[in-house]
C-alpha cells in the first residue's frame, strides 16, 4: 500500500432540471393550478380578434378600401335603371321566376331580386352569366 496517497475526485455536481412547459401545457387548468401552488409566475393574454371569421371580414376590408380609394361619396355602383329593365323584361319574355333564373345561373334568388331591383353591385360575371341564359344582349348597344 505504499505509494499509493489519497484519491482526488474531480466530478462536478450532476443537476437535473425539468424542460420548459410548452404553450398547450402552459394552458392546461392543472398545469396552471400547479404553477400557481409552487410560486411560479403566471402571465395571461387576452386575444385582441379572438372568435371573429376573418375570411369573411377579409372582402368587406377590400370593399371599403376599394371604396376609399376610388370615391368620394363612398357608395357603390349599382345597377342602372336600363340593366334591370332589360333583364326582367328578357325574364319575362322566357317565363322565367327569379329563383328559376337563379338556378340557371347558379346563383341564389336574391341575386337576381338584388339586381332587378338596383340594390346589386354589377359584377360582370354575373351579367354574363345572365346574357348567356337570357339570350338577350344586356350591355353596350343592342
Amino acid at each position: 500500500m505504499s505509494g499509493i496517497g489519497p484519491i482526488s475526485q474531480d466530478w462536478e455536481p450532476v443537476v437535473i432540471r425539468k424542460k420548459a412547459p410548452t404553450s398547450a401545457a402552459k394552458k392546461d387548468e392543472k398545469a396552471v393550478n400547479a404553477a400557481r401552488r409552487s410560486g411560479a409566475e403566471i402571465e395571461t393574454v387576452r386575444k385582441s380578434a379572438a372568435g371573429t371569421n376573418k375570411a369573411a371580414s377579409s372582402s368587406t376590408s377590400l370593399n371599403t378600401r376599394k371604396l376609399d380609394d376610388e370615391t368620394e361619396n363612398l357608395a357603390h355602383d349599382r345597377v342602372p335603371t336600363e340593366l334591370r329593365k332589360n333583364i326582367q323584361q328578357a325574364r319575362m319574355d322566357k317565363k322565367l321566376t327569379q329563383s328559376q333564373l337563379g338556378q340557371l345561373i347558379n346563383e341564389k334568388p336574391q341575386v337576381i331580386q338584388e339586381y332587378e331591383s338596383g340594390k346589386a353591385i354589377p359584377n360582370q360575371q354575373i351579367i354574363t352569366k345572365l346574357e348567356r341564359v337570357l339570350g338577350v344582349k344586356l350591355r353596350g348597344k343592342k
